[in-house]
């Protein structure tokens, strides 16, 4: 979940930074000679912003994964702990066919981990403390290969360009819900008004949550794909147990406040299920169970 929140969280920040910029400058022109639109400028200026924000959420992810979380990055082992983590790091990575990732952990008592970078030979991989307390090594094993499996599918990247492609239209409609109350509503006849700017931004940041929900079928889908990778890199039966502790340490009831918002539990509802990041531990669990 972190892995997915972080990202999403940098890219709208950064577009609408984009967004609040262009207009103020100008750049962002769409009008054309008869004060309609132009939807071909639109679409180019949609699709500058929209990739031009998850291209650089995705060069941001390890620095801003590591300033949110305060992950800090082992660059020598300091005990036993560290050095087993960074050797079985190694040692998936290489399995894996990637380049070996920094390995890092940050303070937080949820069970938890994630990877991320836009480089699958540059990546990082990151445990929290909590994890590191309450799994045994077996299952912190198939943790790390489930976040090497992810690296090694390049879900960072493919991640970016479908948020790009959802940014993308998510700008031009928000740009025309935004040409539509100015003009109609507030009848401004020339240029645009305040109601432009602050229409078009209030839409954006609905229709993005709204979008966001494409992004989270495809974290949902990505998952079992690096349940099945964690499994082959670390073996069926630690996968499984990996998924097993998850499962009971993210009773509803026992989750943070944080977490419980985001549905990483399963939770219940059709609607809130829409933009769960993950599907439900049973789910995966059985769907790893199913493979002969």
């Amino acid at each position: 979940m972190k892995r997915i929140f972080l990202f999403v969280v940098t890219n709208l920040a950064i577009l609408l930074v984009l967004s609040i910029t262009l207009r103020l400058l100008g750049v962002d022109r769409m009008l054309d000679a008869q004060g309609g639109i132009d939807f071909n400028s639109l679409l180019i200026m949609a699709a500058v912003i929209g990739f031009g924000g998850s291209l650089i959420s995705l060069a941001m992810s390890k620095w801003t994964a590591k300033r949110m979380t305060g992950a800090v990055v082992i660059e020598q082992p300091s005990d036993p702990t560290e050095r087993w983590l960074v050797e079985t790091v190694r040692r998936q990575a290489e399995l894996a066919g990637i380049g070996m990732p920094e390995v890092a952990i940050y303070d937080a008592p949820d069970v938890n981990a994630f990877a991320t970078g836009m480089n699958r030979n540059d990546a990082l991989v990151a445990v929290s403390t909590g994890l590191l307390q309450n799994m045994r090594k077996d299952e912190i094993e198939g943790v790390l290969a489930h976040e090497i499996s992810h690296v090694a599918n390049g879900d960072m990247v493919t991640l970016a360009l479908i948020q790009g492609v959802v940014n993308t239209f998510v700008i031009f409609l928000s740009r025309i819900i935004g040409h539509f109350v100015d003009r109609v509503v507030f009848k401004t006849e020339r240029d645009y008004g305040p109601a432009f700017m602050i229409t078009s931004l209030v839409a954006q940041m609905v229709l993005g949550i709204l979008a966001s929900m494409i992004v989270m079928w495809f974290s949902r889908h990505r998952e079992f794909r690096a349940d099945a990778g964690g499994a082959q890199l670390a073996g069926r039966n630690k996968m499984i147990a990996a998924l097993e502790r998850l499962k009971q340490r993210h009773e509803p009831s026992q989750l943070p406040e944080r977490l419980a918002a985001f549905g990483i539990s399963g939770g219940e509802g059709r609607f809130k299920a829409l933009f769960m990041s993950h599907p439900p531990l049973e789910e995966r669990i059985a769907a790893l169970r199913a493979v002969a």
